[in-house]
């Protein structure tokens, strides 16, 4: 499981960067995944959303605009300077625009929120650097209210046939491209790893259900490489 001192290091080192790194290493794909995390959510219309390893905030800001507005949403991170890289953005976006929009420090594994104060979580692309996925699912039932939803949006394992094009990429391209855009190879070198080691859709879906969690489900994108994965408390 990854350290999550190095974790944290690590995501302070590229904050400033990461957004455009996100966008050209995706090819932009990232937009077209949020926009299905939103839409999902928006179908169990909750009041208090909790957008967990929101790092520089997007997630949060697609939240926003896409439920209504009286939906509340915290983004917490554990990493400081990607929370002030999302303080920047919000600040850019006018403080009337994102009113609803609360960012604040916080460890996945020990989530500083009472039992049963949110009604849904979003956590996408952060799971697979919890030092502890098993507790840290655990903390987030913990927080959910009865009726809840768990949405997971992360790296997945790739259809067969695209396989072998999506492992070139991520141990030939991505590390080398990504470490133009931000000054740090090293960094993309450890998240090609979590990438490349992370469970499947099954596999996931069944962590998910350990920790409690019923009506699992999950959809694949974009050749099985990302999946979002719905749950309920």
């Amino acid at each position: 499981m990854p350290d999550p001192i190095a974790v944290n290091s690590m995501f302070g080192r590229i904050a400033r960067r990461y957004d455009v790194a996100n966008r050209l290493l995706s090819g932009g794909l990232d937009v077209w995944w949020r926009h299905r995390l939103v839409a999902a959510v928006r179908r169990s219309s909750p009041r208090d959303v909790l957008d967990l390893a929101t790092g520089s905030g997007d997630v949060a800001f697609a939240l926003s605009h896409g439920l209504t507005a009286g939906a509340r949403i915290t983004g917490m991170d554990f990493c400081q300077p990607m929370l002030d890289e999302a303080e920047i953005k919000k600040g850019a976006g006018g403080n009337r625009r994102f009113a609803n929009i609360t960012f604040r420090q916080g460890d996945g594994l020990a989530l500083p929120l009472a039992d049963e104060s949110v009604d849904a979580i979003t956590i996408s692309f952060g799971l697979r650097n919890l030092a502890d996925r098993a507790r840290g699912l655990k903390e987030m039932r913990r927080v959910l209210r009865p009726g809840g939803r768990l949405f997971v949006l992360e790296f997945s394992q790739p259809t067969a046939w695209f396989r072998p094009l999506y492992f070139f990429y991520l141990k030939n391209i991505l590390p080398r491209f990504a470490g133009m855009v931000t000054g740090d190879r090293a960094a993309y070198d450890y998240l090609n790893n979590t990438i490349t080691e992370f469970p499947d859709r099954e596999a996931l879906a069944l962590e998910i259900r350990t920790a409690g969690f019923t009506r699992v489900e999950a959809s694949g994108m974009t050749f099985g490489t990302v999946a979002l994965h719905e749950a309920a408390k």
